[in-house]
């Protein structure tokens, strides 16, 4: 609870008055377009994410990176690029996620850019396989003042976690975390805020209750449970839980599979948030790891002009009528049932 507390009270400190009534002009129009049934857009979005790289190192089954199935190219975010699309929105971001798809740590200017986004009052937030925390990382990274790390620890054995981890090392991974928190008590900082992210899949789902036990043996500060999303579900499929609570997919009489949350004709993130590649397209959302809907280009255009533009509002709107007809939206079961 006390370390909840310190990772709260660190973004609170970077709120303003600006950034809560952006946030505020935000949700009351995301109402109001629950209500008229048409777009309308107030404010700028609170939370972004920046994707530092496309690359990783790790060949995960159900991530593109993973794969190497990307139709778009493969690269870095430069920092001076990042700076100069940071400088248009800074004043109103709440939290900035530095992740899409790829290991953030693979590109060198990664720590830098943390550094740049800290300066300017934003919480931070990244997620990484784990296996670049050494010691020199693991220091630098609290330098950074990065506030919130999350490290993907999907096994607490090598066998379990290596079956979707494929290509990784958890003994690796484990050290990292250790180096972390031993890099928070020699710097004397509370940040960044530890997560062990477990993806519950089936061949993991018994090692839930001992993923607990490692990260409070380790010291890190919180464990979050993440369901696992899957390409190839409509005729089952081995990664999903038998654990229901924590599958996003049912099977249904029939014997086939369907995702078993209800979808919503509207995406409460198409108003407080969105993704910027490496780059520079703006994307709806994290499920659009192609990058296939692209809103804009921020090296054309300012940030602004693409968050109310014509190419956003007809996405905001085709939402509005039916997002079944939208690929990412129908394998999608976040931010659909949010306020409603």
């Amino acid at each position: 609870m006390a370390f909840a507390l310190k990772d709260t009270l660190s973004f609170i400190r970077k709120l303003t008055p600006l950034k809560l009534y952006n946030a505020a002009a935000v949700l009351a129009s995301y109402y109001l377009t629950r209500l008229w049934q048409k777009p309308v857009v107030w404010g700028m979005p609170f939370t972004i994410s920046f994707e530092p790289t496309t690359a990783c190192n790790l060949r995960c089954p159900e991530c593109p990176s993973g794969l190497r199935a990307f139709t778009r190219p493969t690269g870095n975010l430069k920092a001076d690029f990042f700076r100069s699309t940071l400088d248009q929105i800074a004043d109103r971001l709440m939290y900035l996620i530095f992740y899409f798809q790829g290991e953030p740590y693979i590109n060198p200017a990664f720590l830098d850019m943390v550094s740049y986004a800290h300066k300017r009052k934003i919480y931070t937030i990244t997620s990484t396989n784990g296996h670049f925390l050494n010691v020199e990382n693991a220091e630098k990274t609290v330098k950074s003042g990065l506030d919130r790390l999350i490290i993907s620890v999907d096994g607490t054995t090598q066998d379990t976690y290596e079956q979707y981890r494929i290509g990784g090392q958890l003994s690796q991974v484990l050290e990292g975390a250790k180096n972390m928190v031993e890099a928070k008590k020699k710097l004397k900082s509370s940040t960044p805020h530890l997560v062990f992210q477990f993806l519950v899949v089936r061949p993991n789902e018994h090692q839930i209750g001992e993923i607990y036990r490692l990260a409070r043996e380790i010291g890190v500060d919180e464990v979050k449970l993440k369901s696992a999303q899957v390409y190839d579900y409509a005729e089952g499929n081995a990664l999903i839980p038998t654990l229901d609570k924590y599958a996003r997919y049912r099977m249904l009489p029939n014997g086939s599979w369907d995702v078993k949350h209800t979808l919503v004709n509207a995406c409460w993130k198409m108003w407080h948030s969105c993704v910027i590649t490496w780059d520079g397209m703006v994307v709806p959302c994290c499920f659009d790891k192609d990058a296939s809907h692209r809103l804009g280009d921020t090296k054309e255009e300012s940030f602004k002009q693409i968050w109310k533009g014509a190419a956003y509002q007809n996405f905001r709107q085709k939402l509005l009528l039916g997002r079944k007809e939208i690929d990412i939206c129908t394998n999608c079961t976040e931010g659909c049932n949010v306020f409603f």
